[in-house]
């Protein structure tokens, strides 16, 4: 199994030149890709904190219609949960001294507890994980 890091998702997304070059190489894997639930919660915060930005409320048409395809997008994925094994090596990382991101930790360990492979652009903090596979597929 692959997972998309936020950054891969986002791209992907965009069908930015990268987005398409990692659509391709995602279909010639012949598996379904994934993301984590961390990774749509930060997609959550970012479209929630742009429509509570936007006081007009014909501007935010375009936010919410923005809002309501990235969800429908997502119920189409695989989306994998934040549950008792990812925590267990989660507190178990913190313990050893792993100092990355809270959120970048969380999508590590929901990797590892799936023995899958993560795509990210962020390899200098995810190498940081011991036992995770990470693989950038946008540069």
């Amino acid at each position: 199994m692959r997972i998309l890091d936020t950054d891969h998702h986002s791209e992907l997304d965009r069908a930015s030149v990268p987005g398409e070059q990692l659509k391709q190489r995602l279909s010639h894997a012949h598996e379904d890709p994934a993301v984590t639930l961390v990774t749509v919660e930060e997609h959550l915060r970012g479209w929630l904190a742009e429509l509570r930005r936007e006081t007009n409320p014909h501007r935010q048409i375009r936010l919410y219609d923005k809002l309501g395809s990235q969800l429908e997008l997502f119920s189409r994925w695989i989306v994998l949960r934040w549950d008792e094994d990812a925590a267990d090596l989660f507190m178990a990382y913190r313990r050893q001294g792993v100092r990355i991101g809270t959120q970048d930790l969380k999508i590590a360990c929901i990797a590892i507890a799936h023995d899958a492979v993560l795509l990210s652009r962020n390899l200098g903090d995810f190498r940081q994980v011991p036992g995770l596979k990470v693989e950038n597929w946008l540069d």
